[in-house]
């Protein structure tokens, strides 16, 4: 059975300092992104000033019509030990680059992948944080999640936004039965060998449901899982890339995902 655990982390500003040898951990942070120019040099910025010298960041961009990519070629040549970038053929979804993106970064190394978005709704300062309670526990992924006591929403964030998370984690709780409160999150860093016995190639999803499905992986494997609190900030540039199509996407998936993997093994 699947362990999930909660975690309060009291300084969510502040990085933490880690000793040594969990400071200088092989840590690729993969970053999808569409159109994203305004918001991923602030972000890659604030990845690099990061207290973990072994840290690196992948951009998985899908072809984005607003340059983004050729921002992300320009971090790559002003960094070129620590930014890389995967240029994608087109927008084939939030899943797919995650997938192409996390591959990548295991076969370049990486001890620890994390994930999170490129619209700094995600405290990047919360890594060093969520890195040393993956390192000091038994845990395969570490969550930033939303929902465990500590965790906050930003106030700017619309109430149907609020409504709709709250709505989607209720949903898949009852028809997954996947013990984690922010099923949804997006800001996670995994075990490089949690990845490999995940198989990220037996993985569907194209959209946001992309989440879901690497949670109930990893709970139908046996992996644990911790959540950690962060707070939640409202992206201050560029708009939303949840649609239609990604709802029902979203709400098709956890009926897929019970029939799909109802039989998994490593």
């Amino acid at each position: 059975m699947t362990l999930v655990r909660k975690m309060r982390m009291t300084d969510m500003i502040k990085p933490v300092q880690l000793p040594s040898p969990w400071g200088d951990a092989r840590l690729t942070v993969v970053v999808p992104t569409y159109n994203e120019a305004g918001n991923l040099p602030a972000l890659v910025e604030r990845l690099l000033a990061l207290p973990l010298p072994g840290l690196r960041i992948l951009v998985a961009d899908d072809n984005s019509p607003d340059g983004t990519g050729e921002v992300a070629d320009k971090l790559a040549i002003e960094n070129p030990d620590r930014v890389e970038v995967v240029h994608r053929a087109g927008k084939e979804g939030l899943g797919r680059a995650y997938v192409d993106g996390m591959s990548r970064a295991i076969e370049g190394g990486a001890e620890y992948v994390a994930q999170m978005d490129a619209d700094l709704s995600h405290p990047p300062e919360a890594l060093p944080g969520m890195l040393g309670a993956l390192l000091s526990t038994q845990a395969s992924v570490v969550i930033g999640s939303r929902y465990v006591p500590g965790g906050e929403l930003d106030e700017n964030w619309p109430l149907y936004r609020r409504a709709l998370s709250g709505w989607a984690n209720l949903y898949v709780h009852t028809l997954l039965r996947v013990r984690i409160r922010d099923l949804t999150a997006g800001f996670k860093i995994w075990r490089a060998d949690a990845l490999r016995d995940i198989n990220l190639e037996r993985v569907q999803s194209n959209g946001y449901s992309f989440q879901v499905e690497m949670h109930y992986l990893a709970t139908k494997l046996g992996h644990t899982i911790l959540e950690v609190p962060i707070r939640f900030e409202e992206r201050r540039d560029g708009v939303s890339k949840m649609t239609t199509a990604t709802k029902v996407e979203s709400a098709l998936m956890p009926f897929r995902l019970r029939s799909k993997h109802r039989n998994i093994t490593r």
